[in-house]
């Protein structure tokens, strides 16, 4: 009789799956899977089958609902995207194409502001504008301030964690799970760029979902997209009037529609000069797809 269950770890030949009960048993993919060409990756839904004797077998990886590749991990509900209020200085650009890389594989993304106890109103005011489209949070993993909300966030639900290194994702897994003990890296003294430090993909059982911490990003990449395809990532374009033109860019065209956003404050400028540049390298990447 088989049973379903969330794969949250492997080792090797072994995987640990989560079973509805809470029960963490420990079991071996069937040979069948590699001949297939299928690959148990953290996040799966699965199906396993307990043995009198020796480990229980994995017989089944039911369908993916999306599948991220930095690292592996399957069926994730939402992206939390972390900056530090302080240092290293938030990469907003980075936030940017990380909430696009969300959104273009069916994630929510959730921009949190870790380190809020050191903030200055200037930059909590930049955060808020900057992304009052999407829900966000603002915590920190020293003081505990916004920890339930964070909490309230991640129940149900699988969850991780990116954003550049040192802005205290590790940290803060470690407030929420006290026995995790993460090794934090904080910033070279030298060149105040975070130390990497997560070495591996494993998710955390969490209030009947998951959590999975992931490396820091000094840069992320997505597929080359069109620019309707573009627009669907940014939730403020959907108040604009239509454009005149199908496939505007919003940047130099007449009777645009977005821009009238930035005068009435629904988008904001920071946004909006980050998109141009997103746009204009995704045009430029469009027109040499083929060279």
């Amino acid at each position: 009789m088989t049973e379903p269950g969330l794969l949250l770890k492997g080792i090797g030949s072994f995987y640990e799956v989560l079973t509805e009960s809470g029960e963490v048993v420990t079991s071996k993919a069937r040979g069948a899977f590699r001949r297939e060409g299928l690959v148990p990756t953290v996040g799966d839904r699965v199906l396993i089958e307990r043995k009198e004797q020796g480990y229980a077998q994995m017989t089944e990886i039911l369908p993916r609902r999306n599948l991220l590749v930095r690292p592996p991990v399957a069926n994730v509900d939402q992206l939390l995207i972390v900056v530090s209020a302080s240092a290293p200085e938030p990469d907003w650009l980075l936030v940017d194409r990380l909430i696009i890389a969300a959104k273009r594989t069916g994630v929510d993304p959730i921009p949190v502001l870790n380190k809020i106890d050191t903030a200055s109103d200037a930059i909590v005011g930049q955060f808020r504008s900057e992304y009052g489209a999407f829900h966000t949070l603002t915590v920190s993993a020293e003081t505990g301030e916004g920890l339930d909300a964070l909490r309230m966030q991640l129940t149900g639900k699988v969850s991780c964690f990116a954003g550049q290194s040192a802005v205290g994702k590790s940290s803060l897994l470690n407030a929420l799970f006290p026995n995790l003990r993460l090794e934090t890296g904080g910033l070279s003294r030298k060149t105040e760029r975070g130390r990497h430090t997560t070495r591996h993909a494993e998710l955390w059982p969490f209030g009947s979902g998951a959590v999975l911490d992931t490396p820091g990003f000094s840069m992320f990449e997505t597929e080359c997209l069109e620019q309707d395809e573009l627009d669907a990532c940014y939730p403020e374009f959907a108040d604009a009037a239509p454009c005149r033109f199908p496939g505007c860019m919003h940047i130099s065209e007449p009777d645009c529609g977005v821009k009238p956003l930035l005068a009435s404050g629904a988008l904001s400028k920071g946004r909006y000069e980050r998109y141009r540049e997103i746009a204009l390298e995704y045009q430029m990447r469009r027109k040499h797809r083929y060279d």
